[in-house]
């Protein structure tokens, strides 16, 4: 009965004075939803990446060239000549706990359908590049054995490249021209968008590994090898035994410097996730001060409700009220006021998260632990600031009190 007594004049008091009660919630309604909304962005930013490098294929290895070394000037990466289809052949045979192997070649051109024109990045892969990369196609098929055994003129394209060429007509079985020479159109790739460094996807056309090393680039070598491990487990050892094998198959020996790189996408995620964990963290203890401002606003403004009702306290008292009566009710307050503070914080957070994400076009993860976490962090610093105001009102001598004006 006295903790709904409290309670009720708790409400009375707020609604009373409302544009107190409102800029003393202020800090706490910002603090809150300025956590939840940076939060909801730095955990968009990490689900972003995650399904970025999650789009390029799971468990995940990529073999590209060195760079190179003449008369002390050095190319970038990937500018040497050193890996061949045999590298790849023997990676497939020689490496147990791989699923999939596939060399790959690419370079940009001006393809022509028709009366339209796209400059795309057309690469030379085999069959098992669709199940690496976790490509679906939407209509048509991808490449097959035959079309690498033939050096067919076939072509797969990705949704931007079949939107720019052909609009709303289907591609399949229709001609491009590539570097002059036509192309037929087997497939077209289902979407699969942008990456989380704003890269399109769908913008590629895939074509035969034979075809783009004879007949479009003519080259007898690859500029990359993507791998697929069984499982995420064996990465690392798959990992070492291809730098083994291709140390062994490059004659590099003893301190010698590879001539290429193996690339692990699982430690490039590992790694990422924990930066932008980091970067979420870091946001949200930065929003997190206001919330300390807001619990220092409700202590301001509770020393002040203490000091106009300096003689309410000491009728209440001669009435019979006791120490630990004058202590819950503005400890109550006190409550009150972090509790509805929180909850409009968390509603204004994820209504900004909501926005940011639709008229930002950043995308945000809006998630329960934040929420929870900040609107507990509310209702604490509610408690913990009003204990001083409270402990205070409380000690008031009652006759002083009566005597106050």
């Amino acid at each position: 009965m006295m903790f709904r007594e409290s309670v009720r004049i708790a409400f009375h008091a707020l609604i009373a004075n409302k544009m107190r009660s409102i800029l003393t919630m202020l800090g706490i309604i910002i603090g809150v939803g300025a956590v939840i909304a940076m939060v909801s962005i730095g955990m968009g930013v990490r689900d972003n990446v995650q399904s970025s490098i999650a789009s390029l294929g799971s468990n995940m290895l990529i073999v590209s060239p060195g760079s190179s070394n003449s008369g002390g000037v050095r190319g970038g990466a990937g500018s040497m000549i050193t890996l061949k289809t045999e590298d790849a052949d023997a990676i497939r045979e020689h490496i147990k706990n791989i699923d999939y192997v596939s060399p790959t070649v690419s370079k940009s051109y001006q393809v022509v359908a028709g009366n339209q024109n796209w400059n795309t990045s057309v690469q030379g892969v085999t069959s098992e590049f669709m199940s690496i990369r976790n490509l679906t196609v939407g209509s048509g098929t991808f490449i097959s054995e035959q079309d690498l055994n033939s050096r067919t003129r076939v072509a797969v394209i990705g949704a931007t490249v079949a939107e720019n060429l052909f609009g709303e007509m289907n591609p399949t079985g229709q001609n491009i021209r590539i570097n002059n020479t036509p192309y037929k159109v087997i497939g077209v790739l289902d979407s699969k968008g942008q990456s989380s460094m704003g890269q399109d996807q769908d913008d590629i056309i895939i074509v035969p590994l034979t075809t783009a090393q004879e007949r479009l680039l003519g080259i007898n070598y690859i500029q990359s090898i993507n791998i697929q491990v069984s499982s995420a487990e064996a990465i690392d050892q798959v990992q070492a035994q291809i730098e083994n094998l291709l140390r062994q198959r490059h004659k590099i020996i003893g301190d010698k410097e590879d001539d290429f790189t193996v690339h692990n996408l699982t430690s490039l995620l590992e790694m990422m996730t924990e930066t932008t964990g980091m970067i979420t963290l870091l946001l949200g203890s930065i929003a997190a001060i206001s919330l300390l401002v807001g619990g220092i606003g409700i202590m301001n403004i509770m020393m002040v409700s203490v000091t106009e009702r300096t003689r309410e306290i000491g009728i209440r008292k001669a009435l019979g009220a006791t120490y630990h009566n004058i202590m819950m009710q503005f400890l109550i307050e006190s409550v009150v006021i972090g509790v509805i503070g929180g909850l409009i914080g968390i509603f204004l957070g994820c209504f900004v998260a909501v926005l940011i994400s639709k008229l930002g076009g950043l995308n945000t993860t809006i998630t329960l632990a934040p929420i929870i976490i900040s609107f507990s962090f509310s209702v604490g610093i509610g408690l913990f600031f009003g204990i001083y105001p409270a402990r205070k009102a409380a000690l008031l001598d009652p006759i002083e009190a009566l005597r106050y004006e």
